[in-house]
């Protein structure tokens, strides 16, 4: 449990989410990203309830939401699909909009959410990546061996899940610590720790993880490619905040990535590691607290 929220299981649409909910406020909904759940915004949600009403779900396939059986074309976790959970359950909540931050996968989420719903979404936020099809496009030796896991985790069913669960603790545990800035487990929370541990020794979890990632190789790079080719942009103002050293900063120019997807972009940088709700909370709470206030 985050310290301070609540927990529910909230019908929305074709699957049930657990969410965590507390504050008071123009509402605020936190995206997860892989191989995390709720609990990577445990540091940051309490100082965010102080001002919004946060809305923390786990993502169809993490926590302790449902996780369905992908499907042959991985549509069940591509991004559309997943932001669709999203605004099902921003229907049930009774939110017409809401302020989205996303990190890692849940900024993949958060921006097919901005870029399918336009509507729905007052501020955006993007933490720890560039778009998946320029993420694609940007790849060569370097950065193939950093994102390995692009590769590894895309591979047709069951070689990725089998492999990872020979041994899903010490996975889980070399992922994080080499993603993360210190090289080791340091900045994780005991029990955000316990709680990465306990998902990744689920099958039917491990299988969904695979899945986004089968997604993003096939059906998201494809609807990216297809958005790039009608022009299409994010209508909400973007903040995007990256690591000095992480995955998007190997790009080259990750904020001249992002450019021609968002007429109103602020940029901001952290020397943290991919984690960096994390690894320094108050980086991101000086990163976005102003944005989502109105500043930029």
């Amino acid at each position: 449990m985050i310290e301070g929220f609540g927990q529910e299981r909230v019908a929305a649409g074709e699957v049930t989410l657990s969410v965590h909910r507390a504050g008071a406020g123009a509402p605020l909904v936190l995206l997860h990203g892989y191989p995390q759940n709720h609990m990577t915004w445990a540091r940051v949600a309490p100082a965010l309830a102080e001002r919004f009403d946060v809305i923390v779900p786990d993502l169809r396939g993490y926590g302790a939401s449902d996780a369905p059986e992908d499907d042959a074309a991985h549509t069940v976790y591509s991004k559309r699909t997943m932001a669709a959970d999203i605004v099902a359950l921003m229907d049930a909540l009774a939110l017409p909009r809401a302020h989205v931050i996303g990190h890692d996968r849940g900024a993949r989420v958060a921006y097919r959410l901005a870029l399918d719903h336009p509507g729905r979404v007052d501020r955006l936020g993007i933490c720890e990546v560039v778009p998946t099809g320029d993420f694609w496009r940007a790849w060569d030796a370097d950065l193939a061996l950093a994102a390995y896991h692009w590769t590894f985790l895309a591979q047709p069913a069951p070689l990725p899940e089998r492999m990872i669960g020979a041994d899903p603790a010490a996975y889980i545990d070399w992922t994080l610590a080499a993603w993360a800035a210190a090289g080791d487990l340091s900045p994780f929370a005991p029990a955000a720790l316990e709680s990465y541990r306990a998902q990744m020794a689920e099958p039917a979890r491990r299988a969904a993880m695979c899945a986004d990632y089968r997604a993003g190789a096939t059906t998201d790079r494809r609807l990216d490619e297809e958005s790039r080719a009608r022009g299409e942009r994010i209508a909400a103002p973007v903040h995007f905040l990256h690591a000095e050293t992480g995955f998007p900063a190997r790009t080259g120019d990750p904020a001249g990535v992002w450019r021609p997807w968002a007429g109103r972009l602020t940029v901001s940088t952290c020397p943290t590691g991919h984690f960096v709700m994390e690894e320094d909370p108050q980086a991101f709470l000086d990163a976005f607290l102003p944005f989502l206030s109105g500043a930029g």
